[in-house]
């Protein structure tokens, strides 16, 4: 049976193929998938090694155009352009994906299961029309993806962390762990990352805040990111980099790399996970102890997790003053409670004063991000921890977003507010050629 007597046993392949690629209904999955294998069965795969991308785009385009003709396929013409458009991407792309992924509005594509694909936009999540073939096109996909990166997701490793070319997170479990077939997570990041300017036309901070951000970045002050999931830490995280000075070595530490660092001397580091047969795996533990031989003048570490975090303190504590991590946590305090748990993970016999006092040595400001109820993502607190009372990490909050309510289309109501306090800070960023005003903690000046 030829694909032209299978595809359009029906009365016209006009109702099935529909003018958006992403609405595609069963029966244009269907041709696609068809299309795509007769592409594969008539190609030269030698001669397209030798082919540019654009070369091979067109050549593809006349293949589908004959194989259309041959088979007598009844197309219109956008419903053509749609079909060589999806074939492109199944081929040199991710398929189904690839519309997702050129939209700059999307922040996450979260796909459960092939037949449900979400998207998160401005903070809110939707369902799509976007579909695979069955959980074998899903699977092929996910393989594409870890497998650009040196890594790979089978029955023996069925959960794996990624990235894509631009950079944006990529996280795959599949069965038997994920029950009902391959589940994909994808953290998009933007081509260009987010600016001051952007961040205080989104109300994400106030003047006053950059100010003090930009004096902590040039005076080589340790910060410690802490927040929830798509709280906006690695944003954030890119931001505090760029106020670094141009003349100092960076090392950077991530489990996949995603930071878009903008300084000309930056050295990137990622972990490796086991092979099949359970060897030759490197933690951000080893990464973190081997960069301190490489004379770095900051180490950024994307986030902490585990034992590393006491080489990190340890790091802050001998001349890697400026450095930068990330901490998933609710609140200030929390991060510096995660911190010393995860110490403790390095099985190192530390007192727990011993270790809040390595903590106080290495940590001087703590920010907390938070995605709101409406998507928008904030400051909301910016905290110094100023020493030690009795066994108690004693700190003061410098500015912090208050929340009065939520409007009647969900959008949340509130200010921020300097508290009055005059951060300790604030002498050494002076001496660093880097002082802020008094009227930058002005408690008096509130910001909607």
């Amino acid at each position: 049976m030829t694909l032209r007597e299978r595809l359009n046993g029906s009365d016209d392949l006009r109702t099935a193929a529909p003018a958006a690629p992403g609405a595609a209904t069963q029966a244009y999955q269907e041709l696609r998938k068809n299309v795509h294998q007769l592409i594969l069965d008539r190609i030269d795969l030698e001669r397209l090694k030798r082919l540019t991308t654009e070369q091979f785009k067109h050549e593809l385009a006349l293949l589908i155009q004959r194989i259309i003709e041959d088979e007598r396929i009844v197309l219109n013409q956008t419903e053509r352009h749609n079909l060589v458009l999806d074939i492109q991407h199944e081929m040199l792309g991710f398929g189904p994906l690839e519309p997702l992924l050129a939209d700059p509005s999307v922040s996450d594509i979260l796909v459960n299961t092939h037949s449900s694909v979400y998207v998160e936009r401005h903070g809110k999540l939707e369902l799509t029309d976007t579909s695979f073939h069955d959980a074998a096109h899903l699977m092929k996909i996910i393989e594409k993806i870890v497998s650009r990166v040196g890594r790979r997701v089978d029955e023996s490793s069925p959960m794996v962390d990624a990235r894509l070319p631009d950079g944006s997170r990529v996280n795959a479990i599949i069965p038997p762990l994920a029950v009902d077939g391959p589940i994909l997570s994808i953290r998009r990041f933007s081509a260009s990352p987010l600016t001051v300017d952007n961040l205080l036309a989104y109300k994400s901070m106030t003047p006053p805040m950059v100010q003090v951000l930009q004096a902590l970045g040039h005076a080589k002050i340790n910060i410690l990111i802490s927040g929830g999931t798509g709280s906006g830490k690695t944003t954030l995280l890119n931001l505090l980099s760029g106020f670094i000075p141009p003349n100092e070595r960076i090392i950077t530490i991530e489990d996949a790399a995603e930071l878009q660092m903008r300084q000309p001397h930056v050295v990137r580091l990622e972990t490796r996970p086991p092979n099949i047969e359970g060897r030759g795996e490197v933690s951000q533990r080893a990464l973190v102890r081997n960069a301190l031989r490489m004379r770095p003048d900051r180490i950024i570490l994307g986030e902490v997790r585990g034992a590393e975090a006491l080489d990190m303190l340890q790091a802050m504590n001998t001349g890697h003053e400026g450095s930068l991590a990330t901490i998933h946590s609710n609140t200030p305090r929390d991060a510096l409670a995660r911190l010393e748990n995860m110490v403790g993970m390095a099985g190192v016999n530390l007192t727990p004063r011993a270790t809040r006092q390595q903590i106080c040595s290495a940590v001087t400001v703590v920010l907390q991000v938070t995605r709101l109820t409406d998507g928008a993502r904030k400051l909301v607190s910016m905290q110094e921890i100023t020493g030690m009372e009795g066994d108690i990490i004693a700190m003061q909050e410098i500015f912090r977003f208050d929340q009065t309510g939520v409007a009647a289309d969900g959008k949340v109501l509130g200010h921020f507010i300097a508290t009055g306090v005059r951060p300790r800070f604030a002498e050494r960023v002076r001496l660093f050629g880097a002082p802020v005003p008094d009227s930058a903690f002005d408690p008096s000046r509130i910001y909607e």
